[in-house]
């Protein structure tokens, strides 16, 4: 990484744009957790909606990640200050949320509108979110990116959790049409933070500049560049398996809880919150480990080390042996943020800046693909074999995903190479070849 005789780099908590990019951010994703909560909650209580109408909403928020993705990462390479883009898709965001509790002062909400907006929501956050990881290496150094992303993930994954309670809290007492208004107020903070930012995006003219290839052609770029480096390869290939694991064990969780472990409500909730405090230490401890441990190593032992953990989930009993399944779920949380962390810095620091919103739209797009199928195939394992069962082959993937690292070139690395910045390229974090 730096040399002995490089000077150490400031600590994170003083640096100010960071600060001001990392604060806006975590104040958004709250009031995206409450969202999703809330506008359901309208949905049902206001204008009664079916239970399809309420799968519908989900599906419109959802379905621009399937459809958008690889097109954002084109044009975020192609734009010359991902910081505005970014800005641009919190505006529209906060004036999609804005206009339900505005329809209800003017008139009332109507299905379509709610689903308009979630459409809207769903789309912008593509954009952003493909931004937001292509941006954060111009704040930062490489040496930098791990730390950073560490913390953006602690608050992201607390956000996730507490949300949802809020947005609850806040129904409960103003009614849902006007606790949605929370989340455009966050978006608005979510502007202003990135206004005040001051650092240039250095080399995005000669980047946007350049000559093009064609839009479908430019989306095949980042897909190749993928497939073609081993190590980021075969991180979309674990990340996809995981996800896979994931949909299937949470998609069960609560019926399993319930009928075979026979927890209360409580429990339950107990059971779920380990699991994200999990999420949230292991992000917390994302750097430290990565110092001791390598950037490069770290990503497949956070894997392998705490797996036989994971086969805690389908042990748990009843009574309070069901925090068994919580102490597993912690564990495989933990682990996979602290994962989580150095694989995007990994690819961060590695990716050459005019390919980097290619390369994030193809992972992100690639990682999720499992998604959609992981319920289908936890329902029907589940219905065949049975809840304890199906666990069981959930937790098994989930504890050999970090194989897919063990055996790739990762293995014999301790850290992220240096490697040398392509010609006419600039930014803080060094990106380079793969």
């Amino acid at each position: 990484m730096t040399s002995d005789s490089s000077p150490p780099k400031p600590s994170l908590w003083r640096h100010r744009d960071f600060l001001l990019l990392w604060s806006g951010g975590a104040v958004s994703d709250v009031g995206t957790a409450v969202s999703t909560l809330v506008l359901p909650l309208i949905a049902v209580r206001t204008l009664d909606a079916s239970v399809f109408q309420v799968a519908l909403l989900t599906v419109m928020i959802r379905l621009p990640s399937l459809v958008l993705t690889l097109p954002a990462g084109v044009i975020v390479d192609r734009v010359r200050n991902r910081r505005m883009l970014m800005i641009w898709c919190d505006v529209g965001r906060m004036l999609a949320v804005g206009s339900i509790p505005l329809a209800t002062v003017f008139g009332s909400v109507t299905m379509w509108q709610l689903a308009l907006a979630a459409l809207a929501i769903g789309t912008f956050r593509v954009f952003f979110d493909v931004a937001d990881q292509s941006y954060l290496p111009t704040l930062l150094t490489r040496e930098q990116l791990v730390d950073g992303n560490g913390k953006l993930r602690a608050s992201e994954t607390l956000a996730d959790s507490l949300g949802p309670s809020l947005g609850a809290a806040l129904s409960g007492v103003f009614g849902a049409a006007r606790a949605i208004s929370l989340d455009s107020i966050t978006y608005a903070v979510s502007v202003l933070t990135l206004v005040l930012i001051r650092t240039p995006e250095t080399g995005r003219e000669a980047v946007s500049g350049a000559p093009r290839v064609g839009f479908r052609a430019a989306m095949g770029e980042g897909l190749r560049f993928v497939f073609g480096d081993a190590i980021l390869r075969r991180i979309a290939a674990c990340t996809a398996t995981a996800n896979l694991a994931i949909g299937v064990v949470t998609s069960l969780e609560v019926v399993f809880l319930i009928r075979s472990v026979h927890s209360s409500p409580t429990q339950i909730g107990i059971v779920l919150g380990l699991g994200t405090l999990g999420g949230f230490a292991g992000s917390l401890m994302a750097h430290r480990l990565a110092q001791r441990v390598g950037t490069a190593r770290i990503m497949w032992v956070a894997l392998v080390v705490p797996a036989p953990l994971t086969f805690l989930i389908p042990l748990a009993w009843s009574g309070w042996g069901a925090l068994v399944y919580g102490v597993g779920w912690a564990a495989f949380n933990a682990s996979g943020a602290v994962y989580n962390t150095a694989q995007i810095s990994y690819r961060q620091a590695m990716c050459p800046p005019e390919l980097l919103g290619r390369v994030n739209a193809s992972i992100r797009w690639l990682i999720w693909s499992t998604v959609p199928a992981s319920a289908l195939i936890g329902g029907g394992l589940a219905t065949w074999l049975g809840l304890r069962p199906t666990l069981w082959i959930g937790a098994t993937i989930m504890a050999l995903t970090g194989m897919w690292l063990v055996f790739s070139p990762l293995r014999g690395m301790r850290d992220i190479p240096i490697a040398t910045m392509r010609a006419g390229t600039t930014g803080a974090a060094g990106a380079a070849t793969a």
